[in-house]
């Protein structure tokens, strides 16, 4: 699973809100399919020089992903490895494009999620936002509270030398 950040928490949040606000998408675009529209957020890359940088590889996301070489110099590796620099793996990037994730998915309610198809903008985004909701919770209970890092346990010792 992703390693929980801002950067990427912050990334699944506009691509969410991007796609409800009726951004392109085409699942059968690499550019703007699950992967592409996440790719846009954290590249700065457009739909369509994701596309170009993709048509230039080997397959879909998915075959793209397995085949991943960050020493290619290939365009899509580079773009790959771009989005793995933002804490996502390459099993994330697999799943997004299906939208198969078990973590991910047991959080959205069995009713909803065994109606869920992976070429659903609607579905995209519950999944993107049920995704970030989790790498949230995840980063907060790793993060110690504000009283703890203020408590000592015992005093720290002033050296003599700063003293005078």
């Amino acid at each position: 699973m992703a390693h929980a950040n801002t950067v990427l928490i912050n990334a699944l949040r506009r691509t969410a809100n991007k796609l409800s606000s009726g951004t392109s998408y085409q699942w059968g675009h690499m550019g703007s399919c699950n992967c592409g529209n996440l790719a846009q957020e954290l590249t700065l890359l457009s739909k369509a020089e994701i596309h170009e940088f993709a048509m230039a590889g080997r397959g879909d996301w998915r075959e793209q992903v397995e085949e991943f070489c960050p020493a290619s110099g290939l365009p899509m590796d580079l773009l790959i490895a771009e989005m793995l620099k933002n804490g996502l793996t390459t099993t994330d990037l697999q799943h997004l494009e299906k939208l198969s994730d078990r973590k991910i998915l047991a959080g959205i309610p069995s009713e909803i999620r065994s109606k869920m198809k992976y070429n659903s903008r609607e579905d995209v985004i519950l999944y993107l936002s049920t995704w970030a909701n989790l790498l949230e919770d995840e980063l907060l209970e790793a993060a110690p509270s504000l009283e703890s890092l203020l408590k000592w346990e015992e005093p720290i010792p002033i050296p003599e030398d700063i003293l005078l």
